[in-house]
């Protein structure tokens, strides 16, 4: 059954930007004023994801950020879209998400990844380890969300307190099937990164189905589908808009990240063709344009995904055009 896009709920995926010219303490601000605003306009979560050595990414501090954020809104569902749990002690979040949620109660949700978030290197300096390439991520998985059960039903020598017997949603995050068979198993809320992996998305979200069993968390299949979503005025605005997240996406194929730059006029003056297609293909599921072809493009997308909520993210390198964007989905998903 086709969903009516009133049905669908939409969230937000914030990797605070750090723009060229700007601070990482400019970033925080605008996140902030982004999420008081994601609150008004009805969006039903604000995530923050877990990035490292990137210089246009203040979130790498993601639990610290999160308190920031819910201390600056009243309502909205703050989380981690997500922590890379093989970077971290599993009791460590325990304790940190323990933490927001004791600040926080009702409000916080804990989004797992397997990725390292960042280059070799970079994982290396997290972990002190280079034998942690994630294939333990089960395991993992089973001990933190033990810290988090009531102590009574575990008995375990050492407790994470603040954080057991606390109510935290946990979800997986993915882009490949790995961990879509796994929450699936598990009976856990599901979150695909259609906005960067689109070829897997399809096969992701049939695993995660044929994998589900049903749990004291769901009863059935819960999924969330990334989407870069950038809506103006104008074809030629929004097009012209998204090229700040085409540049930001090209210095990752090229090994050099940057912070997001400013929109152009032609990327054609900055990629070569071999470039141009990686980004594009990586991109592809991208929905840009006024707010009518947005409308269409979304339609097709909730058919061919039939998920249950969207979570947006817009790399839009002056703020108040990221506010527009995200208030003009806001007036075409909730009229």
């Amino acid at each position: 059954m086709d969903k009516a896009l009133q049905e669908i709920k939409f969230s937000v995926l914030d990797l605070s930007p750090i723009t060229e010219g700007n601070t990482a303490a400019a970033a925080f601000k605008n996140s902030l004023d982004l999420a008081q605003h994601a609150e008004k306009w009805g969006y039903k979560r604000y995530w923050v994801a877990e990035h490292h050595n990137m210089p246009g990414i203040a979130s790498s501090a993601t639990a610290v950020l999160i308190g920031y954020i819910a201390g600056g809104t009243n309502t909205i569902r703050v989380g981690s879209g997500g922590i890379m749990l093989p970077n971290h002690a599993p009791l460590i979040i325990a304790e940190q998400f323990g933490t927001l949620e004791s600040m926080y109660p009702g409000r916080i949700d804990l989004g797992l990844g397997r990725a390292p978030g960042s280059d070799q290197m970079t994982a290396y300096a997290l972990r002190r380890s280079s034998k942690r390439d994630g294939s333990d991520f089960p395991e993992q998985l089973e001990e933190l969300r033990n810290y988090i059960q009531p102590y009574e039903h575990t008995m375990l020598p050492v407790r994470a307190i603040p954080g057991e017997g606390m109510d935290i949603p946990i979800w997986l995050l993915g882009s490949s099937s790995f961990s879509a068979r796994l929450a699936g198993e598990c009976g856990l809320p599901f979150a695909f990164a259609s906005h960067f992996s689109p070829d897997y998305t399809l096969p992701a979200l049939e695993a995660y189905r044929n994998n589900f069993r049903p749990s004291v968390v769901l009863e059935k299949p819960y999924i969330m589908v990334g989407a870069n979503i950038i809506v103006a005025e104008t074809e030629e605005k929004a097009t012209m808009l998204a090229t700040s997240s085409q540049q930001q996406f090209l210095s990752l194929v090229r090994g050099k990240p940057t912070k997001l730059k400013a929109p152009v006029s032609n990327m054609d003056e900055i990629w070569n063709g071999n470039e141009k297609a990686i980004v594009e293909q990586q991109l592809r599921t991208s929905i840009i344009g006024t707010p009518k072809t947005v409308e269409k493009k979304l339609r097709q997308f909730i058919d061919e995904t039939n998920a249950d909520e969207i979570i947006v993210n817009s790399q839009i390198f002056h703020h108040s055009e990221r506010l527009k964007s995200y208030q003009m989905l806001s007036e075409l998903v909730n009229n």
